[in-house]
């Protein structure tokens, strides 16, 4: 294959994330949780390799007809942020007025977040929470803590995205790399093995996303406590 048909290639691996999200939409309508988060993960996991190959393969020079960053945020913003606020809110893990806090406070942070041109670190970490709302969601579905302690996660969360905090990118941010990318790999095991068994509470799947979680959120902020040593 030509570069140019290699880089379109990716595109259009790229785009098969808003079929994927459409295939969630239609499993959240009729409540078939664990099917809409089997969906998710199988777009997280595109989301993850589409990067490295399009870098690999140059797409800005080789297919620069498509804006490959626009087309990512595009179908990141249904993934990551509008299929699972729909998901907390008509799950009735959040109920009442908690629910519509919820979905209007993460639909708008993230819009908002997602145009911001400065989402990206020297490092290619994120400044502020990256708006993975579908990694929350999915936790909570898993765990089905309290309400509040719901309600407490998505505030602090919505109010990270705006702060001056550091989290990591699994691919991108070469500190600690050794240990992200496959703790990002494992969160996306385990994320896949509680919707398959449709997060049965007795499964070790919650333990595991628990503790991939909680690396991956601290990561980033754990880096801007802990200084750098000099090559």
């Amino acid at each position: 294959m030509t570069p140019k048909i290699k880089a379109l290639s990716v595109h259009l691996l790229t785009a098969t994330g808003a079929v994927f999200a459409m295939l969630a939409m239609l499993a959240a309508v009729d409540a078939k949780w664990d099917l809409m988060f089997l969906w998710l993960v199988v777009a997280f996991f595109v989301d993850g390799i589409d990067g490295p190959l399009a870098r690999h393969y140059d797409v800005k020079k080789n297919a620069a007809e498509f804006d490959g960053v626009l087309l990512d945020l595009i179908i990141d913003y249904l993934t990551y942020v509008f299929i699972p606020a729909f998901a907390l809110f008509k799950s009735g893990l959040m109920d009442g007025w908690t629910g519509w806090f919820a979905i209007i406070v993460i639909t708008f942070a993230s819009a908002m977040y997602f145009a911001d041109s400065r989402m990206k670190t020297k490092d290619n970490s994120f400044s502020g929470f990256p708006g993975c709302w579908n990694m929350l969601v999915l936790v909570i579905f898993a765990l089905e803590p309290n309400f509040w302690v719901s309600l407490a996660l998505v505030t602090v969360l919505a109010l990270a995205m705006f702060l001056p905090l550091k989290f990591v990118h699994p691919v991108r941010t070469e500190r600690w790399r050794t240990v992200t990318l496959p703790l990002a790999l494992a969160w996306t095991f385990f994320a896949g093995w509680a919707a398959w068994v449709d997060f049965h509470p007795e499964s070790w799947a919650h333990w595991g996303l628990v503790v991939t979680s909680v690396y991956l959120l601290g990561a980033g902020v754990a880096q801007q406590l802990i200084p750098q040593r000099n090559a």
